[in-house]
């Protein structure tokens, strides 16, 4: 897949996402996400803040934070999220065109995208997910993740097979499911673990991050 494929995947989930959250009662914005300890509200104004991302704002971001990648996502999420919901919808709806990023390859930010996206509509229990593309590309591209999602180590000597997407990587004891579940698994979601099934999912459970 080459970067405008790439792009084009991640500003159609981007367009979903901004539907999705213009149509959240306040009460839901309030919720926490599956991205914890964020609630909804930041984990939008996170996206935002990587829809909104350059190279420079993102070194000058990191030098200020002792270059501590998660307290530097925090920091903007924070930021970005004493903004109102409205305001958020509107600056990631004028994102779903634009190719500006970190320094780091097109697949992060339709990584970003896709993940995040599971987050809010996952803790909220609403129905929507990626295109099968998006999702399986998403789906090769962390099964090589280390730092800082930690997806490589997590899944190591496990066979993981997606259910609605034709998708397997892997060998080991088995975690099955749908998709989108098994990548939120795999970045680090313990409330997916639930609609995965198989051998190995206790020993992907025990890989879940401490919780924060």
């Amino acid at each position: 897949m080459d970067k405008a494929e790439i792009w084009n995947l991640t500003h159609r989930e981007r367009a979903t996402m901004v539907d999705t959250l213009a149509e959240l009662k306040p009460s839901q914005w309030a919720e926490p996400s599956l991205c914890a300890p964020w609630s909804v509200h930041l984990t939008a104004a996170h996206i935002l803040a990587g829809a909104e991302q350059t190279p420079g704002h993102f070194m000058t971001s990191m030098a200020a934070s002792g270059f501590r990648f998660n307290v530097t996502m925090d920091r903007d999420a924070r930021r970005l999220g004493a903004l109102q919901p409205g305001e958020i919808i509107e600056r990631l709806r004028a994102r779903t065109s634009t190719t500006n990023g970190p320094p780091a390859p097109p697949m992060t930010m339709l990584g970003e995208i896709v993940v995040h996206s599971g987050d809010i509509r996952g803790a909220l229990g609403q129905a929507g997910a990626p295109s099968a593309e998006a999702l399986t590309a998403c789906l090769d591209h962390f099964t090589g993740v280390g730092f800082p999602v930690g997806t490589k180590k997590r899944i190591e000597g496990l066979r993981l097979v997606a259910t609605d997407v034709g998708w397997s990587h892997g060998t080991g004891a088995e975690v099955t499911g749908p998709g989108l579940p098994l990548l939120l698994a795999m970045t680090g979601r313990p409330g997916m673990l639930e609609a995965l099934s198989g051998a190995g999912v206790g020993t992907l459970a025990s890989r879940m991050p401490p919780a924060r």
